[in-house]
């Protein structure tokens, strides 16, 4: 997955859109694009930067790890899963995923986080539903050694969010701090 935050302009069409295809409980969400600022520059004018908050899909997840049954996976694809018959409802993974963007879904006792819409989308040959409602084409997705991913990695300047002692993530980003207004 890939976020340009230089287009993205914070409307959170992309987490109605999660929310909506994927079933997610009120109050509980796979993704959330924070509002960060305002941040001054030197001239004083406010600056705002979009930041996707979502699973990184660590590739050496401790979510993974932690998990008992095996229900936490990364698949053929480098995306973390959760086998829905295998959770137990246990809570590990959510304890131990160090950006908190899993959560227990409160209907079905199983943990639930970003999976790219694999068992709604993904499955029927479509891009994850963040992607193709992202009115300024602010994502995109695709495998990481694909030659379009690899020539948006190269053609901007991308970072990957990560903090210390966790796995690398399979998220990259385009920084860009908008100025002036939030939307």
């Amino acid at each position: 997955m890939l976020h340009d935050e230089k287009r993205c302009i914070g409307c959170q069409a992309c987490t109605v859109a999660c929310k909506v295809i994927n079933d997610i409980p009120e109050g509980y969400s796979r993704l959330q694009v924070q509002i960060q600022g305002p941040h001054n520059d030197e001239a004083g004018d406010p600056h705002y930067q979009f930041f996707r908050v979502s699973c990184q899909h660590c590739e050496d997840a401790p979510c993974v790890s932690v998990c008992p049954t095996g229900a936490s996976f990364i698949d053929e694809n480098g995306i973390v899963q959760v086998k829905k018959e295998l959770c137990i409802g246990c809570d590990y993974c959510v304890g131990a995923c160090p950006y908190h963007v899993r959560y227990i879904n409160p209907l079905t006792h199983i943990a639930d986080k970003c999976n790219f819409c694999a068992d709604t989308r993904l499955t029927e040959g479509e891009l994850p539903a963040c992607v193709t409602v992202c009115p300024t084409d602010a994502l995109a997705f695709g495998r990481i050694d694909s030659p379009e991913i690899q020539a948006w990695i190269k053609q901007k300047s991308v970072y990957q969010y990560q903090l210390d002692n966790v796995g690398k993530p399979n998220l990259f980003r385009r920084k860009e701090i908008h100025q002036g207004d939030k939307a």
